[in-house]
């Protein structure tokens, strides 16, 4: 990497993590968008810890998610989910990776509203199913036409996450440039309140 692009990319995770302060950066979006690897690359790259949601609520339950979803159900995976993520964001700065249904979840949400800033990575079908079929351990893709299941669920889900702060486009670049891009949004915060 040139020393150009070096201060290039110091000064704009200067600039995002300026802009973020002691809030929380939480992405949100369908499986297969990014959340987790993605987020990961993006604590890193500010300086801050990264959790994983569905990690920390597998390590609290003893149980996997499918495991969850099979023995308990979706509601109260989701009531689970709900007090897991609204614990986690009482502590900042750090970068979280929801589930893909966190944020659907309207008491959930509200915890996201009021614990940081959400960050949409959001993907079309091809590039989510692309990187979802390659592993069993989606739930709620165990179904008789998953690709199917996953177009129902973008149509049910992406007018909610519509309502998430920022919005970054999820595609079929490398990692680096997410990450750039996902700086570079949340940077844009600080510009537009100095504008103002």
């Amino acid at each position: 990497m040139s020393e150009e692009i070096t201060v290039e990319r110091e000064t704009l995770r200067d600039q995002a993590r300026a802009a973020l302060g002691n809030r929380n950066l939480i992405f949100v979006g369908l499986m297969g968008a990014g959340k987790s690897v993605i987020g990961r690359l993006v604590a890193q790259t500010l300086g801050v810890s990264f959790i994983d949601t569905d990690a920390e609520i597998e390590s609290v339950s003893r149980m996997t998610i499918t495991e969850l979803f099979s023995q308990y159900g979706e509601s109260e995976f989701r009531a689970l989910e709900t007090r897991v993520i609204e614990r986690l964001l009482k502590q900042g700065p750090r970068v979280v990776s929801t589930g893909g249904g966190a944020f659907i979840n309207d008491a959930t949400r509200e915890q996201i509203k009021l614990g940081g800033l959400s960050i949409w990575l959001k993907a079309d079908l091809d590039t989510l199913w692309d990187r979802v079929n390659r592993r069993d351990h989606r739930p709620l893709l165990k179904t008789e036409n998953p690709k199917q299941t996953l177009e129902n669920l973008m149509i049910q889900r992406y007018p909610i996450y519509e309502l998430a702060d920022l919005t970054v486009i999820s595609g079929n670049v490398r990692k680096d440039v997410m990450v750039n891009e996902v700086l570079q949004a949340v940077a844009g915060l600080a510009n537009e309140s100095e504008a103002q």
